[in-house]
């Protein structure tokens, strides 16, 4: 079933880390602590997958505020999102501003160019590599000061006196031997959204290539 609860943080970025490396060097998160009204939160942003034979893809581009959608608009704190489309929630397959058109999956990072061009022309194509190269496309819009849009599934760790935002990926897609097979959903996709001085906002979207990019009404994969 999907998510119990999905949403968005609007809030204030303080700082951003990454995880511990492992005994490979990887790290499998970029960390955000965004402040709001309610307190510190820590967000969980992925560029890796804990499975070594599960590569990441990723892009980022710019939108305007109408773009972005009600989710724009909200306060500073949590808030719950309906999974429909006109609530504010993110479905990377299913949101004209987020979907990318062309089917291109590049390789590498397309030169300045090209991605203008791409950017010209309303595409949103992926981007597949390590997450070492995921962590550098994110990292630049991650400016401490800005506001920041981070959607996803919330959480509250009392052990640790924690609160804050995991599942900060596509949430759709996953096939039939995954264990996050129970967790596919439409309109529930995590994203992290920056504001820019001219009121624009920096987008980072991570997914997994296991992940279809084609999904029924309870985004369980097709085709």
């Amino acid at each position: 079933m999907p998510f119990p609860r999905y949403g968005v943080l609007a809030g204030q970025l303080h700082h951003h880390f990454r995880d511990d490396p492992d005994h490979q060097g990887r790290w499998f998160h970029v960390n955000l602590e965004v402040d709001a009204p309610a307190g510190r939160f820590h967000c969980a942003v992925d560029v890796d997958s804990h499975k070594s034979n599960v590569g990441v893809q990723w892009k980022v581009f710019t939108l305007s505020p109408l773009e972005v959608g009600p989710a724009a608009a909200v306060a500073l704190g949590y808030h719950d999102l309906a999974a429909t489309p006109d609530s504010g929630a993110m479905d990377y397959l299913r949101q004209p501003s987020l979907v990318d058109h062309t089917g291109v999956l590049f390789q590498r990072r397309p030169p300045s160019w090209l991605r203008d061009l791409l950017e010209l022309l309303g595409s949103r194509p992926w981007q597949v590599g390590s997450y070492a190269e995921a962590t550098a496309a994110l990292e630049p819009i991650l400016v401490a000061g800005r506001r920041i849009l981070v959607f996803g599934e919330p959480f509250t760790d009392d052990h640790l006196g924690r609160q804050g935002m995991h599942n900060v990926h596509q949430n759709q897609g996953d096939p039939g031997d995954s264990q996050w097979w129970d967790e596919n959903g439409i309109w529930q996709d995590g994203a992290t959204f920056t504001e820019r001085p001219d009121g624009h906002y920096d987008v980072f979207l991570s997914k997994f290539s296991s992940q279809a990019a084609h999904t029924d009404s309870s985004g369980h994969p097709v085709g």
